[in-house]
């Protein structure tokens, strides 16, 4: 990566995530502390930062990184890289989680969400890259995800509770290490061989504790969950997002949108048999999944059409390659594809997420006062998503962290 500096960049297109077109001949004033100190007409900002570096970007499209609200940086689904997390030590986990949170970031995914990883590595992850010792995305982390006994994820260190009082001491024990949410599976889903996505797993009970432990210490929850009656409940006791929701209905969408209940849908979980096969994941789950599609793609149409508020995320790796493109910019092109507006997508990939994540001060747009975390692309994102398959350049907190070309230097 190249050093910190304080610079203007000028001769841009701009999209700021607050405004839904893009903005032509543009600046960009960015502080030593990787900070935004203006943005305007590149006249008027070059006024108020006279003697700052100056980079020209040719006329090139710039954008808020993304944020992506579904990852595991340590966990796969069962089959090659699942099985590597499993063999590895403690050190050698790490290792792996640093080079996955690295391809992330030249990914161009700035922040991420994590919602559910193993042995607590996730932490130290956090320190280091906040640290500048390793380079990664910002991360917001549940730590460990939780379920019943023999629930959805307890093979991949999900940690396992019945009852009440089980269920707060886990919630208390992310609370302890440092967990910014909490994520529990109140449902199967696609990767459990013993279970079905619609099998109900968690008791009213126990949803309820977690989310009155969580709530008093101001964190939200967010649930794995596929069918529409356990997500029904866990809506009416007060949950905060629903991760896939393979299930949804119309009705359920509607009283989503009228608590105010996020979305996250993963829908590339359901359709990308390539990558399963390149993943050596075993027939019975490729089968599940695939199966799973058609409802899936229902249930993201269903919360579109309803007002749901969006959050983009993958569930697969954030960088994986998938159809000559990322996961996360496929993800974003299948939440068009089922609907959603161009202007509402780059939103839920952009400043919607640091609304659930309670960063918009700070993360999200590319305003004054916001880090400098930001994307160059050759074509104008806000005519097509796609337009993130030209993305060479990536920037996070001032520094450059991929500059394909060279044009930043």
């Amino acid at each position: 990566m190249n050093p910190r500096t304080e610079q203007v960049l000028v001769n841009l297109s701009l999209y700021d995530g607050v405004s839904d077109h893009s903005q032509p001949d543009r600046g960009l004033w960015i502080g030593p502390d990787g900070v935004i100190r203006a943005v305007g007409p590149v006249d008027d900002v070059l006024a108020e930062a006279r003697g700052v570096r100056v980079v020209d970007l040719g006329g090139q499209h710039v954008m808020p990184g993304l944020t992506n609200m579904h990852v595991h940086l340590s966990l796969g689904l069962p089959g090659d890289f699942a099985a590597e997390v499993r063999g590895a030590d403690q050190a050698e986990l790490v290792l792996l989680m640093a080079d996955s949170a690295r391809r992330t970031l030249r990914a161009g995914v700035t922040t991420v969400r994590l919602v559910g990883e193993s042995r607590y590595a996730d932490f130290a992850l956090r320190k280091a890259i906040d640290r500048g010792a390793v380079d990664g995305p910002r991360i917001f982390t549940a730590g460990h995800a939780l379920c019943c006994t023999g629930g959805h994820g307890w093979d991949a260190d999900a940690l396992e509770a019945d009852g009440a009082d089980g269920f707060l001491r886990l919630t208390r024990q992310q609370l302890r290490a440092g967990a910014d949410l909490i994520k529990v599976c109140i449902s199967g889903g696609i990767a459990g061989e013993h279970e079905s996505i619609d099998t109900p797993q968690l008791l009213d009970e126990e949803m309820a504790a977690v989310l009155r432990v969580a709530h008093d210490w101001g964190r939200k929850v967010t649930a794995h969950a596929g069918p529409a009656d356990s997500i029904r409940r866990a809506v009416e006791l007060g949950l905060d997002c629903v991760e896939h929701g393979y299930e949804l209905t119309d009705d359920l969408t509607r009283l989503m949108a009228e608590r105010g209940v996020w979305y996250v849908p993963t829908i590339v979980v359901s359709r990308c048999e390539q990558f399963f096969r390149d993943s050596g994941v075993p027939g019975w789950l490729m089968d599940r999944a695939l199966a799973a599609g058609p409802r899936h793609w229902e249930s993201l149409q269903h919360a579109i059409r309803n007002g749901v508020p969006l959050a983009l995320g993958s569930d697969m790796p954030p960088h994986a390659r998938y159809d000559e493109t990322t996961a996360t910019v496929r993800e974003l092109e299948f939440m068009v594809d089922a609907g959603l507006p161009v202007a509402d997508a780059l939103k839920a990939a952009t400043v919607r997420p640091t609304e659930w994540l309670e960063a918009t001060d700070t993360l999200g747009t590319l305003t004054a006062g916001r880090h400098a975390d930001l994307l160059v692309l050759r074509d104008d994102p806000t005519r097509s998503v796609s337009a993130l398959r030209t993305l060479h350049v990536v920037m996070k907190g001032g520094t450059v962290y991929r500059d394909d070309t060279g044009l930043t230097r």
